[in-house]
């Protein structure tokens, strides 16, 4: 016997017995009736007091009870409150209609749980309204996933639901960014012919927004703002802050004056954004206006606008005086993060205010405000300014402890503190942990790696860069162009400047200077002089660069001429224009012109000599022999000579082998700094080379004493893209036997064309013979002789030192330019030598 199949609903949808249906309990009305009493004054936490009391005695509310109080805990952003009220709905078993799911979508889209709101919409099926789709859109345009907005959209398309005023205004936020512009212009051919955009505020303000953060187009942004029909404060406010945003302030200030004629009151967010705009104007004066506006309105002591005033006097302030910003901030009752980090922020930025700002820092931390990330950029840059490593390690702890050391803002910072600093390795671990590296991160640990001579990990992150897709900017190629130039690597510098052409950067104009620079600081001057010809326009960094080029060559002449130029072009100098000029002049014992121009600095262009000034006429009057004029010219000085001054004069004296005038300038030296391990070594050079070896002894017992170390010399040569270095007597080198057979060779030839030791150059009590070998062990002659055995004839060998070159390696090396036919050029740490057939562009003078 075959029982027939019986079609049964689901157990879930199976009725109850009459029997077994909850019952609504006699009081049932009461509590209801609480309830919502509850939930209209807003006493959300004594209404889901009621509801548990409802679920004990076994009844809970209807459904649109329910969604009463979830868009209550949605409208007060008691999140938390609106999870507990989900629980409940939960545990009621009552089936929920589409208007508590769009509800809940809400709850969690706004609470930024978009998992979770994206869950509920996935379940809700055939529940699914126009409403649901235009949530789950705002929800992820909310998020910041403005891809899964848009895919949502096209989904909502292709189920046969149009958009609403809503889902439009969602949508064109998420293309409000470059990589989804186009987009979100497809979907404003669709507004148009909604209607939409004439007739609803929300829509307008979006695509405001799109246009202005999406592609930079103000003018269409703008054009939006005059097609609307209707605007109001919040559309006007949101036109005159992107305006000032964007780089318009002029034209944000002339909206609000246009505002006010329209009749409309401007906000404190209205006042905020023209007060930012007269900030980036640097107009103080309408500032001040704006504040007494903004006085007599009531809102000067709110925090969105009290911030802006606070940051428009720390900027536009005459003097850089912080006191009209710390009276506003005084001023307010009460300080949050944002009026915090404003005040800091504005003392760091003054460039006097590190200690207050430290002190601020401290006092906001006691008032139990925790700092943002962009609390910590600023205090980490104060900490930087002050070189107060102790501090910012204190401040980095506090930043990782709140999970923020890996936010961007801050770690950049940090990358900058370690890196100025020198210590490289923390730079690097800062920038290792960080969660998003952008271009602003890799090029402060390039920067620091370059400013620390190690190219080799600047350039494996520039590597990186271009991996990324980043690209690199301007600064990256700047900060590779000065690594290489500080250790005179001109095949990386060519490397560099084959991939800037390669990238459009060539009339840069900031790059073309660091290219003039390192070319310069290479040693290859015609190359130098080569991209300042070819650069379409000039600043004074571009002539100062080529004059300090010409000077540091030894080409005074050039130099000068070079000056006169940029004064007919109109160019005013500035300090270091000059410090470049009268640098020339000392290079070239060009007494009559170095007055000159020490005497037209202030009397032509009014720039007051500083201390370096000072030590070019030093240097100028003491290479000459004018040693009595030189000291003279220090005791007139209007300060206090500082160590440079006496050490150039202790250097004169060195020779020029005056030995009391050298003894007073060490003297003024140790009195100074005891600790000048350099002042010790030209005095003990000086009493060495009058023979005076017992003096020798003293100064060098004396160093031992005070355990001060003099700076040991050293040379380096680049070959195939490698730095080869080398240090008196040097054996360390693979191709060091090679290398000594050289100098052997090489002492052989030049002895044979006239060359003799200069053995009053070996500053030791030893035999004749003794100070030959010695000398000829110099790190200079070293890296020329490796130079010559590594290199193609046709290319000249560029040597450089840390010291002063010696006087018989400079003679021997001359005499090696003629016995071999190469071009030899060695930068000291003075100035270049360009060697050729036996003669040096110094012309014997250095």
């Amino acid at each position: 016997m075959h029982c027939s199949s019986l079609s049964l609903p689901a157990p879930s949808k199976l009725p109850l017995p009459p029997s077994l249906r909850p019952q609504k309990s006699p009081n049932f009305d009461s509590l209801n009736n609480r309830l919502i009493s509850h939930i209209n004054v807003g006493h959300l936490r004594k209404a889901i007091t009621t509801l548990d009391l409802m679920a004990q005695r076994g009844t809970h509310p209807d459904l649109p009870i329910y969604s009463l109080l979830l868009k209550s805990c949605i409208r007060s952003r008691n999140f938390d409150l609106g999870r507990l009220v989900h629980a409940r709905l939960v545990h009621s078993q009552l089936e929920l209609d589409p208007v508590v799911l769009n509800s809940l979508i809400s709850l969690y889209s706004k609470s930024r749980d978009w998992k979770k709101a994206n869950s509920i919409f996935e379940n809700m099926g055939n529940k699914r309204n126009l409403v649901s789709w235009s949530a789950m859109v705002s929800c992820f345009a909310n998020n910041d996933m403005g891809l899964e907005a848009i895919l949502t959209f096209l989904d909502m398309l292709e189920n046969g639901f149009y958009p609403n005023e809503y889902c439009f205004a969602s949508v064109i936020r998420a293309c409000s960014n470059a990589q989804k512009i186009r987009i979100g212009n497809i979907i404003f051919g669709s507004v148009i012919k909604s209607g939409y955009l004439g007739s609803d505020v929300c829509v307008g303000c979006s695509l405001i927004d799109m246009f202005a953060m999406g592609s930079g187009e103000l003018d269409d942004a703008y054009k939006v703002f005059e097609t609307m029909p209707e605007t109001d404060a919040v559309t006007w406010t949101l036109m005159i802050t992107r305006l000032a945003q964007m780089g318009c302030p002029g034209e944000a200030i002339d909206l609000y004056v246009d505002m006010l004629w329209s009749g409309l009151m401007p906000d404190q967010f209205t006042l905020s954004g023209v007060i930012s705009a007269c900030t980036k104007l640097d107009s103080l004066s309408l500032g001040q206006q704006l504040h007494s506006w903004v006085i007599r309105s009531g809102l000067a002591l709110g925090h969105c606008v009290g911030c802006c005033l606070v940051d428009m006097y720390a900027k536009c302030a005459a003097d850089g005086s912080m006191d009209d910003a710390r009276k506003v901030f005084d001023r307010m009752p009460n300080h949050n993060v944002m009026s915090w980090t404003s005040i800091i922020n504005g003392y760091v930025q003054s460039g006097e205010g590190d200690e207050e700002a430290i002190k601020l820092f401290v006092g906001m931390m006691t008032g139990h405000v925790p700092p943002n990330h962009f609390t910590f950029s600023s205090i980490l840059k104060a900490c930087a300014n002050l070189s107060d490593l102790c501090k910012g390690d204190q401040v980095h702890s506090l930043a990782v402890k709140l999970g923020l050391a890996s936010v961007n803002c801050v770690g950049n910072s940090l990358i900058s503190m370690y890196s100025r600093s020198g210590q490289v390795e923390d730079a690097r671990k800062a920038f290792d942990i960080l969660y998003e590296k952008n271009l602003i991160s890799y090029n402060t640990i390039v920067d620091a790696y370059a400013k620390h001579s190690d190219t080799e990990e600047a350039f494996g992150l520039f590597h990186e860069i271009q991996d990324t897709g980043f690209g690199a900017s301007a600064f990256t190629f700047s900060s590779l162009l000065s690594g290489a130039a500080s250790i005179c690597a001109v095949g990386k510098g060519e490397q560099i400047h084959a991939r800037i052409i390669k990238s459009g950067f060539e009339s840069n104009q900031g790059i073309c200077n660091a290219l003039v620079s390192m070319y310069s600081r290479c040693g290859n001057i015609d190359a130098a002089f080569a991209v300042f010809n070819e650069m379409e326009d000039w600043n004074v960094i571009s002539w100062t660069s080529m004059i300090t080029g010409f000077a540091k060559h030894g080409y005074a002449a050039a130099a000068v001429e070079m000056f006169n130029k940029m004064l007919e072009a109109g160019l005013k100098p500035n300090e270091i224009t000059y410090i470049a000029v009268l640098s020339a002049c000392s290079h070239a014992g060009l007494v009559a012109e170095g007055w000159k121009h020490f005497k037209a600095m202030q009397k032509k262009h009014g720039i007051i000599p500083r201390m370096e000034h000072y030590a070019c006429m030093v240097d100028l009057l003491g290479r000459s022999g004018s040693l009595v004029e030189a000291i003279e010219f220090i005791n007139s000085m209007p300060f206090t000579a500082d160590e440079l001054i006496w050490r150039t004069f202790l250097g004169a004296c060195r020779v020029h082998g005056h030995i009391e005038l050298g003894k007073h300038a060490a003297k003024m030296i140790i009195e100074q700094n005891p600790h000048d391990s350099a002042a010790y070594s030209l005095l003990s050079n000086l009493y060495a080379s009058s023979g005076l070896w017992e003096e020798v002894a003293k100064v060098r017992k004396d160093m031992k004493e005070k355990f001060l170390i003099k700076e040991a010399g050293s040379s380096w040569i680049e070959v195939k893209n490698k730095i080869h270095k080398f240090h008196v007597g040097d054996t360390s080198h693979p191709k060091a036997r090679e290398i000594y057979d050289e100098l052997d060779k090489l002492g052989s030839k030049i002895k044979k064309i006239g060359f003799v030791p200069n053995t009053d150059f070996v500053l030791h009590d030893v035999e004749e013979e003794q100070k030959e070998y010695y000398l000829f062990q110099h790190s200079e002659k070293i890296a020329v002789a490796f130079g010559l055995i590594s290199t193609s004839k046709s290319k000249p060998i560029r040597v450089f030192k840390n010291l002063r070159v010696c006087g018989d390696c400079h003679t021997a090396i001359k005499y090696i330019s003629k016995a071999t036919g190469r071009e030899i050029v060695v930068r000291d740490s003075n100035r270049f030598h360009h060697f050729k057939d036996g003669t040096c562009s110094c012309n014997d003078y250095w």
